[in-house]
């Protein structure tokens, strides 16, 4: 494929000429995996290239410079001090680089909402397993307005105190997976300086889909992919730690060359192979985490370029994907003749994701999902888009009904959206004849 001219396109059909998805492919679930414009595809290579043509002087000299520019590049979108930011693969990576790094003690308590991402949810299970830590969760049951989310995640940290525990830290989103609604994080991570209680954001979804000022929200801990909203290749993440709790994370993972053990007497200091370093102890952790190809942290200078430059800036982006994804949400739910997930103020939606509810029930009922079949019917769902339609929403169950999650990107046009409403109307008729039962021992 051809690299486009590099000018302001408009968003909609002719922004797929810079993409590299397939002609038939409709890309309906940018939040998942993300994806990445030729421009940087360009860069990628030309990293790799820069690598593979000399490795030794590359990985010791080259890359912590290169490194470097990409965290300033970051932390200025973030309105942070680049000696702050460091970069990992994913998001996953970090949130188990601050709970394996804490030291718990007996009556310490996890707080999280019951929309936790599942994979950092058993992260929390394991550490439970391997630690003296308990976890607390808040229930929550979407349609809901911020208030009664920040309301009761007060409450459970005062009655997690009043039974003698100790709330340590709480993780929450700024936009969660499922639903893909927009968190009151800020008013939580509030809440959570009030309390003497660590905030760990888990923003998977954020940078690149919500302008993000993390200087003003001061959260103790922060990461969000770059290669799911802002167009860098994957995995790449930025993992944020402000200066005065730095100390906090001891080690990478896995634990490399960076790390600086205590001191024990009688043994001779750490060595480490690579050239000395003038950063600080927290970037030197996450410069060099063992041999990967980091070659999408330096790809980030190019997507942000591509975004102002191609696009017409943050701005304009981020205004375009909410409203294409709640125009598109609402054009979906009208044809199946049901509703799109938001609640009184209208908060839900304030980002690029949309839910919709699907005309499929869990119950006991005529032409309603038993809830014993309601994953399988969500496997089904999913094998049903990919092979017999070449797109992808993402489906599942909450509070009693089928949803599907939208994201909302430059490339889409309306008219994806209501194609993808009569799909996912044939897709429920069947399901509600029990088409899914037939594969059910395959999926």
């Amino acid at each position: 494929m051809a690299d486009p001219q590099s000018k302001v396109t408009p968003f909609g059909r002719p922004m797929r000429a810079h993409f590299l998805y397939d002609d038939s492919y409709t890309p309906l679930n940018h939040g998942s995996f993300g994806t990445y414009p030729v421009s940087v595809r360009t860069r990628l290579r030309q990293v790799q290239d820069l690598c593979e043509a000399r490795p030794d002087q590359f990985f010791r000299y080259q890359f912590p410079k290169l490194l470097e520019d990409s965290r300033r590049a970051v932390a200025t979108l973030l309105n942070v001090d680049g000696d702050e930011c460091v970069f990992v693969p994913n998001a996953s990576t970090a949130v188990n680089t601050v709970l394996r790094s804490l030291v718990f003690e007996r009556g310490d308590v996890i707080v999280h909402f019951s929309t936790l991402y599942s994979g950092c949810k058993k992260i929390v299970d394991y550490i439970m397993e391997t630690t003296p830590v308990e976890n607390a969760c808040v229930e929550l049951e979407y349609p809901i307005e911020d208030a009664e989310v920040a309301k009761r995640l007060q409450a459970m940290i005062a009655q997690l105190k009043k039974d003698g525990k100790n709330p340590k830290i709480a993780i929450f989103d700024t936009v969660s997976s499922l639903p893909g609604i927009r968190v009151p994080w800020e008013l939580l991570v509030d809440i959570c300086k009030k309390e003497g209680v660590l905030s760990l954001i888990d923003s998977a979804h954020g940078v690149g889909q919500l302008k993000l000022d993390i200087a003003k929200a001061q959260p103790d801990f922060f990461v969000s992919n770059l290669h799911k909203w802002l167009f860098v290749p994957r995995g790449c993440a930025v993992f944020y730690v402000p200066k005065k709790i730095q100390h906090l994370i001891r080690t990478s993972l896995p634990t490399s060359h960076g790390y600086e053990p205590y001191p024990r007497e009688g043994q001779a200091a750490a060595f480490s192979p690579l050239p000395k370093s003038h950063n600080s102890p927290f970037i030197r952790l996450f410069n060099f985490v063992a041999t990967i190809d980091c070659s999408p942290y330096l790809c980030v200078e190019e997507a942000l370029k591509f975004r102002q430059e191609v696009c017409g800036g943050e701005d304009k982006i981020l205004k375009y994907c909410e409203e294409i994804s709640n125009e598109g949400g609402k054009k979906v739910a009208q044809i199946l003749g049901t509703e799109i997930m938001n609640n009184m103020e209208g908060t839900l939606t304030k980002c690029s994701l949309t839910n919709v509810k699907l005309p499929l029930k869990v119950g006991d009922g005529n032409g309603e999902i038993k809830q014993d079949n309601a994953f399988t019917v969500v496997a089904w769902i999913d094998k049903v888009l990919i092979e017999e339609f070449d797109t992808f929403v993402a489906p599942y169950v909450h509070a009693g009904w089928f949803w599907v999650r939208y994201s909302g990107q430059i490339y889409l046009e309306i008219t994806d959206f209501a194609w993808s409403a009569e799909v996912l109307q044939k897709i429920c008729q069947r399901a509600q004849k029990g088409e899914y039962l037939a594969g059910k021992a395959q999926l």
